[in-house]
């Protein structure tokens, strides 16, 4: 795969302090258009999965940057750079820190185009539902998102063990300690359909982000907020319906979940899109970049001021 262009990039740290009065650590990437885009279009947000972080967009920032878009692209509460807190794992809370980024640290006016992958395609919905007014499109994709009833039919099943492994207290992560790259290889291998999409040197990357003190703890954590992730998801379709965002379920066609997304989609969020990008497993944005690029952009460009 070509080398990705990050000439443009700005690696950048914000703290904030939330509504819980939790004082965090975001680490985060900037990217402006370049020198020559006449009109900014907006602002893309990009949220990564585990086990991954910010370096998940690596191959895209650049592009959707060159297509007229500021791109923000920051490792979670937990992950990457970012503060490693006990608790606060929730996506509501971890959308909270998101939108204090965004709009009280960097200073983003006007809505946001908001993008999620995996667990950051959970924070990208609990975005939407708390921000609304805020996001000017939503895509978000290969999660089951808790509370909803693909979520409900596939979380005790085999291709999901670590759906509960992770919910068992201390011992995954004593089991997991020094194994770290045993571990996040198993679900690479698992979910790819490119097979060579990850050199040694980018696997490495999120290898090392994970052997940081506390960072499994917090990767765990996150698994752990399920349930209250679950309660808030059916508490808001209840009182809400589903969201009025205009919303694209992204998905990898290769992978289990891109025959099960029409439901949860259509359940979740009115009107909302599903598309699949062909010969390509989990980790879209770093197996199939450019479709990934053409099919943010292809969105976002229908929903932009």
């Amino acid at each position: 795969m070509a080398p990705y262009d990050s000439s443009r990039w700005e690696n950048l740290i914000a703290h904030i302090t939330t509504s819980s009065n939790d004082s965090i650590r975001l680490s985060y990437i900037s990217c402006a258009p370049a020198a020559t885009t006449t009109t900014t279009k907006g602002t893309i947000l990009l949220i990564h999965g585990f086990p991954e972080t910010s370096h998940q967009f690596r191959h895209v920032i650049t592009p959707l940057s060159d297509a007229g878009y500021r791109v923000i692209a920051p490792d979670y509460r937990g992950a990457g750079r970012s503060s490693k807190p006990v608790a606060g794992y929730t996506k509501a809370r971890m959308a909270e820190d998101l939108h204090k980024l965004l709009y009280s640290h960097i200073g983003i006016s006007g809505k946001v185009h908001v993008v999620g992958h995996d667990i950051g395609g959970m924070i990208a919905y609990a975005y939407a539902q708390l921000h609304g007014e805020s996001v000017a499109s939503l895509v978000w994709g290969e999660c089951a998102l808790p509370g909803s009833q693909l979520f409900d039919a596939i979380k005790g099943l085999e291709d999901v063990f670590h759906f509960l492994f992770h919910q068992i207290l201390d011992l995954p992560e004593a089991l997991i300690a020094g194994k770290e790259d045993v571990y996040i290889r198993h679900f690479f291998d698992k979910q790819t359909v490119v097979a060579d999409f990850l050199d040694r040197e980018d696997f490495e990357v999120y290898v090392q982000a994970y052997k940081q003190p506390g960072a499994m703890r917090a990767a765990l954590n996150v698994y752990r907020a399920f349930g209250e992730d679950a309660r808030r998801n059916r508490e808001w379709l209840k009182e809400n319906g589903p969201i009025k965002v205009p919303s694209l379920g992204l998905f990898g066609g290769g992978f289990k979940l891109a025959e099960l997304a029409d439901g949860m989609v259509q359940e979740m969020c009115q009107g909302g899109e599903v598309r699949a990008v062909e010969a390509c497993g989990h980790n879209i944005a770093e197996e199939r970049p450019g479709e990934f690029v053409n099919e943010v952009l292809e969105f976002v460009g229908r929903h932009s001021a």
